[in-house]
C-alpha cells in the first residue's frame, strides 16, 4: 500500500519560483519601463522634428542617394533612425538659447512678448507655460536657510518651518510690524506642500538641526528625531528630505 506524497517539498518549490519571479520583476520593471519611456519620448521628438526637415535631407533620402537607389525599383532602402531628430532638436534649442541671450535676441523676444500681451487668450496660455518652464528649468540652485519653530496655528502650539528669505517690498511696508521673515510651513507627511507665512522675525526660534533633519522629522510625523541612534528613514523618504532641503519658496 503506497503512502501519500508529502506536499511540502512541492509547495516550497512553488514558493521559491514565485519569489524568484517577483525578484525578477523588481529588477526588470524599472529598467524596462525606463527604456520604453526613453524610446517613446525619442520617437515623439523625431515625429515632431522630421516634418520640418526637407525631404532631400531625410536619412532615408540621403542613404539611397548615396547608394544610387531609386524608388522606381526594388533597391530602395527604408530607414527608420531614431534619435537623429533629438540631436537636431538639441542643436536647434541651443542655437535659439544662444541667440536669445544676445542683444538682438532679447529685443526680438520683448517685441514678441509685447505682441502676445495684446492677445487675450494667447496671453494667458503663454504666460502660464512660460512660468512653468522657468520654474522647471531654472538653472539657479537655491535652498532654505535654516529650520525654525513658530507658534502656529495659535499661541502655545509650535510648528516646524523653513526660513526662506527676509520679507521685503510692499509686504513689509503694508504689514508695518517691523522686520519680518518669509517662512515655509510644510505639511505632514508630504512636505512638498504647505503654506508661506510672513512671521515677525522676533517670533521665530531658529533650530540647530539641519534642514534635512527637520524635513525628516516632518515626513515621519515626529517618529524620527535628529540624533537618535540608528534612526533612519527609508531611502525614498531620505531623498525627499534632501529635495525639500534644496528648495525655496518664491521670494517675497
Amino acid at each position: 500500500m503506497s503512502t501519500p506524497q508529502d506536499p511540502k517539498p512541492r509547495r516550497a518549490i512553488l514558493t521559491a519560483l514565485r519569489n524568484n519571479f517577483i525578484a525578477g520583476l523588481v529588477v526588470i520593471a524599472p529598467i524596462g519601463l525606463t527604456l520604453w519611456l526613453i524610446w517613446t519620448v525619442v520617437g515623439w521628438v523625431d515625429s515632431f522634428v522630421w516634418p520640418f526637415v526637407p525631404n532631400a535631407y531625410q536619412p532615408e533620402e540621403l542613404l539611397n542617394r548615396f547608394l544610387g537607389n531609386s524608388q522606381a525599383d526594388d533597391s530602395w532602402i527604408t530607414v527608420n533612425v531614431r534619435g537623429i531628430g533629438v540631436v537636431i532638436f538639441l542643436v536647434f534649442t541651443m542655437l535659439v538659447g544662444w541667440v536669445g541671450k544676445g542683444l538682438i535676441g532679447r529685443s526680438f523676444l520683448r517685441w514678441g512678448e509685447g505682441l502676445v500681451a495684446r492677445m487675450p487668450v494667447v496671453r494667458s496660455i503663454y504666460n502660464a507655460v512660460k512660468q512653468i518652464a522657468e520654474t522647471v528649468f531654472a538653472q539657479s540652485e537655491t535652498s532654505f536657510d535654516k529650520a525654525c519653530m513658530i507658534e502656529y496655528p495659535r499661541k502655545g502650539i509650535w510648528a516646524i518651518g523653513f526660513i526662506s528669505t527676509a520679507t521685503k517690498g510692499e509686504l513689509l511696508i503694508k504689514a508695518d510690524t517691523g522686520p519680518m521673515t518669509s517662512v515655509f510651513l510644510p505639511t505632514t507627511p508630504n512636505p512638498t506642500s504647505g503654506f508661506l507665512l510672513l512671521v515677525p522675525t522676533e517670533d521665530i526660534i531658529e533650530l540647530d538641526m539641519s534642514v534635512e533633519d527637520a524635513a525628516k522629522l516632518v515626513i515621519s510625523a515626529g517618529l524620527v528625531y535628529p540624533g537618535e541612534k540608528d534612526a533612519k528613514l527609508p531611502d525614498a523618504m531620505d531623498k525627499l528630505a534632501d529635495k525639500i532641503a534644496h528648495q525655496r519658496t518664491p521670494e517675497s
